[in-house]
C-alpha cells in the first residue's frame, strides 16, 4: 500500500538529527547567554528565538516527510527562480547587518534568502539532470546545467561568498554523479577556480582575508582567528566543562554564529566536538544510503544534493574556525544560531525523508 510506505522514515537519521537539534540548543545556550544578557538583558534571548524557529522547522519538515516529493518537481524551476528574484531583492533593498548585506525583512520577521537559494538549486537541478539525463554525456550538457546556476551563485556570492561556494559546489556534486564521464571536470575545476579568482579580486576586502589567513597576527581583523584557536586550545581532550567558556565572554566576537564550534572544542574538549562530528558523518552516510536506495534518479538527486550541502558546509566551518582556510563567514548547521538557516535545513531534511520513505 502506498500510504503505508510513506510512514518508512529512516529512523537513523532522524535520531542522529535530533540528538543534534537538541545538542544544538545547549551548546547555544551556553554559548550566547552572556551576549543575551549584556546586548538584551535576557541570557535567554538567542536560545528563545532559535526555539521558535526549530519548532517551525520540525513542523515544516514533517509536512515535506509526509507529502510524496515528486509534487514538488513541478515547483523546482519556479522555486529557482524566487531564489533569484530575492536574491535581486537583497542588492537593492536588503537590510545590513555587521557589514554584510543579506538579509530581507518582512514587517517583525527577517530572513537569508540565501538559505531558501541552497534547497530551491537542489530541486532546481535534481529536476534539470533527471529531465536530461541521456544527454549528461555531453560536455554542451553538462556546461549548460552548469550554466545555469550561475546566476544565482553570481547573485548570492555578491554579499556571501560561503554561500555561493556552497552553491557551486552542490552543482558539481549534482553533475558528478549523473554524468557518465569524468575527464570533463578537469576543465570544469580549472573554470571553477578562475571563475573564484575573479570574485575574490572583485572586493580588496576577499584579499585582505586572505592575508589575515596567513598571518593572523599582523592584523587587527584577525583577532576573531586568533581568539577561536585560543578557545579550541584551552579545551584539551576533555574541556573545561559546559557552560564554563572563558572565550564567549567578550573574547571571540558573536560566539554563537560562525565560530561556535570553538566554543565547543572549549567546553567539550575534543570527545566533545568529536561527537558532534560523528553525528554529522551519521547524516551524510545515511543521506548517501538513502540516495543509493531511492526509487528513481530525481529521488536519488534530491539525496545527494543535501549529503553535498551538509558535507561542504561542515566542512568549511571547521576548516574556516581552525583556520586551515581564510574566514568565509559560515555558519555549523543545526549549531550556530540562525532562524532561518534551521528552517530550510530542516525543509531539505523533510525532502530526504520522504525520499527515504518510498525506498523498498
Amino acid at each position: 500500500m502506498p500510504g503505508s510506505k510513506k510512514k518508512k522514515y529512516d529512523y537513523t537519521l532522524l535520531a542522529a538529527l535530533f540528538l543534534l537539534l537538541i545538542l544544538g540548543l545547549v551548546i547555544l545556550y551556553s554559548t550566547s547567554s552572556y551576549n543575551g544578557e549584556v546586548k538584551f538583558h535576557d541570557s535567554l534571548y538567542y536560545l528563545k528565538k532559535q526555539l521558535f524557529a526549530t519548532s517551525l522547522g520540525i513542523t515544516a519538515m514533517f509536512v515535506m516527510a509526509n507529502t510524496d516529493y515528486h509534487v514538488w518537481r513541478r515547483f523546482a524551476v519556479p522555486a529557482y527562480l524566487a531564489a533569484i528574484l530575492l536574491s535581486v531583492a537583497v542588492i537593492f533593498v536588503g537590510d545590513e547587518y555587521n557589514g554584510s548585506k543579506r538579509w530581507l525583512s518582512l514587517g517583525p520577521f527577517s530572513f537569508q534568502p540565501s538559505e531558501f537559494a541552497k534547497v530551491a538549486v537542489i530541486l532546481f537541478l535534481a529536476h534539470l539532470v533527471t529531465k536530461h539525463v541521456k544527454k549528461m554525456g555531453s560536455v554542451k550538457m553538462l556546461f549548460g546545467i552548469m550554466l545555469s546556476i550561475l546566476p544565482i551563485v553570481g547573485l548570492v556570492g555578491a554579499s556571501n561568498l560561503s554561500t555561493a561556494i556552497i552553491i557551486l559546489g552542490i552543482g558539481v556534486i549534482l553533475v558528478f554523479i549523473a554524468s557518465p564521464k569524468y575527464a570533463q571536470f578537469i576543465w570544469m575545476g580549472g573554470l571553477g577556480v578562475g571563475f573564484m579568482g575573479i570574485f575574490l579580486a572583485l572586493e580588496s576586502y576577499r584579499l585582505e582575508r586572505l592575508a589575515i589567513w596567513r598571518n593572523p597576527e599582523a592584523y587587527e581583523k584577525g583577532y576573531q582567528t586568533l581568539q577561536g584557536l585560543y578557545a579550541i586550545g584551552s579545551g584539551g581532550l576533555f574541556g573545561r566543562g559546559l557552560g564554563q567558556s572563558v572565550q564567549k565572554l567578550g573574547f571571540v566576537p558573536e560566539a554563537q554564529n560562525d565560530m561556535i564550534f570553538s566554543i565547543v572544542c572549549e567546553e567539550l574538549g575534543l570527545f566533545g566536538a568529536g561527537f558532534v562530528l560523528i553525528l554529522f558523518l551519521i547524516l551524510i552516510w545515511r543521506f548517501f544510503v538513502i540516495a543509493t536506495h531511492a526509487s528513481d534518479l530525481f529521488g536519488a538527486l534530491i539525496a545527494s544534493g543535501a549529503m553535498a550541502h551538509m558535507m561542504i558546509q561542515v566542512i568549511l566551518n571547521i576548516a574556516v574556525v581552525t583556520n586551515t582556510i581564510p574566514n568565509t563567514g559560515i555558519t555549523l548547521p543545526f549549531i550556530s544560531y540562525g532562524g532561518t538557516s534551521v528552517v530550510f535545513l530542516l525543509l531539505e531534511m523533510g525532502l530526504v525523508l520522504s525520499v527515504s520513505s518510498l525506498v523498498e
